[in-house]
């Protein structure tokens, strides 16, 4: 078989076999945000170029190397999404939400779109739950966000992640840490990359974030941020922590992360995997109190996460972790000549509109052939249709697990 095209490189086909397990986790965390007190947002899977060119970052990687930007037939350019998280205060912004009793807790489940090297977790087209409280600047609310992380992970019975926490301050007290990190790096300037060549004069702080094991080397002697927030972040991250450890929330103080977009501000943090491989952060988040302005709008203090599907997905298979088993059919119906077919319809449209799942054959197979499905599928009961059925106005109710059988009225079997 020659095919005529195949899936595109760096995305990929989620199979009914796996489908309902995504689906499982996916409403898993939709419920407990929901407790938190997050309502469901869903925004335009594009979005003008500008709004990720100055929410995201110009300095970014995101934004420089892996947005998937085109120019429609206005000639306005347009962007892919590739994060969730602008496009939601955008929407914020642009409907008024800020007149609405804040914070606004809003969350979803997205697809993202990067130009990245494909590779075990790291796709071009992947998927993302979010979470964005928009209008607080208590730190109270950086635990409760990372709580509700927690939270996700605890229920679904994920082992082995790591909450690693840091803050990268605001502003005013990063512009000290720049210029610290600027002379240190301008000092191994000769060793960098070309990439960080050039963020060393536009933002030092993304060497941090580079993959080369060159300039990795060099950043693990760089100055810390912590040694550079000022005293009124200081204190918002030990305020953090202090509510981190009441929940009995373990942390560990990971004074290298920064995060990968430039919106970030104040505390961030990521849940990090050491069982996946190098994409082992398998949630990242923090604060962005700019974001709001950078957007044109007042300023709106706020924070979420990113917590990526795919990853999840694949650590919970590295973990054996359980789920609960695909929902099976609740009634199989065989049926044996063109009036049984019409009885078998007739019988299914009704236990449906009740609730209740049915298949019956809509191929033409022999009866066998029905049956031999019938187990395939794993369906909890079955039931024949043919003219003796009909002339009787009874049929078999088989329990395909136990092997029991039952005889009912066919007349108002539906009713049963």
């Amino acid at each position: 078989m020659a095919l005529v095209t195949k899936a595109i490189k760096g995305t990929q086909d989620l199979l009914p076999a796996d489908s309902y397990k995504n689906r499982y986790v996916e409403q898993a965390m939709l419920d407990i945000a929901t407790k938190f007190g997050y309502k469901e947002i869903r925004t335009p899977v594009f979005e003008h170029t500008e709004l990720f060119s100055r929410g995201v970052g110009d300095t970014t990687d995101v934004v420089q190397k892996e947005m998937y930007t085109f120019d429609d037939k206005g000639g306005r350019s347009i962007t892919l999404r590739p994060e969730g998280t602008a496009g939601a205060m955008r929407a914020f912004l642009e409907h008024g939400l800020f007149n609405e009793p804040l914070p606004q807790k809003v969350s979803y489940l997205t697809s993202c779109y990067r130009y990245e090297k494909p590779q075990a977790g790291r796709l071009r087209e992947f998927h993302q739950f979010g979470v964005e409280c928009l209008g607080t600047a208590a730190p109270a609310a950086d635990a409760e966000l990372i709580a509700l992380g927690h939270s996700i992970f605890s229920f679904l019975g994920v082992e082995g992640l790591q909450l690693e926490i840091n803050s990268i301050g605001c502003p005013e007290c990063r512009k000290k840490y720049h210029a610290a990190l600027h002379e240190y790096f301008e000092s191994h300037k000769s060793a960098l990359c070309g990439t960080c060549l050039d963020r060393l004069g536009r933002n030092p702080m993304r060497i941090l974030d580079c993959k080369s094991p060159e300039c990795g080397a060099i950043a693990k002697d760089a100055p810390k941020v912590l040694d550079y927030i000022c005293d009124e972040c200081a204190a918002h991250f030990e305020t953090v922590k202090k509510h981190l450890d009441a929940m009995n929330i373990p942390y560990v103080v990971n004074p290298t992360i920064v995060r990968g977009l430039d919106y970030y501000t104040r505390t961030v943090f990521e849940f990090v995997s050491t069982q996946i491989g190098a994409q082992g952060t398998v949630c990242g988040g923090g604060r962005y109190d700019g974001l709001a302005e950078q957007l044109g709008g007042t300023k709106t203090p706020s924070l979420g996460f990113a917590l990526g599907i795919e990853r999840l997905m694949m650590l919970m298979q590295a973990q054996n972790t359980p789920l609960p088993e695909e929902e099976r059919l609740d009634l199989y119906i065989a049926s044996m000549g063109d009036e049984a077919n019409v009885v078998a319809a007739k019988i299914a449209a009704s236990l449906r509109e009740e609730g209740i799942g049915v298949q019956y054959d809509v191929a033409g197979r022999s009866v066998k052939a029905q049956m031999k499905f019938a187990n395939k599928l794993g369906v909890r009961n079955t039931i024949v249709i043919g003219d003796s059925e009909i002339e009787s106005g009874k049929v078999t109710v088989k329990d395909m697990d136990g092997g029991e059988s039952v005889e009912m009225e066919l007349d108002g079997f539906e009713d049963s």
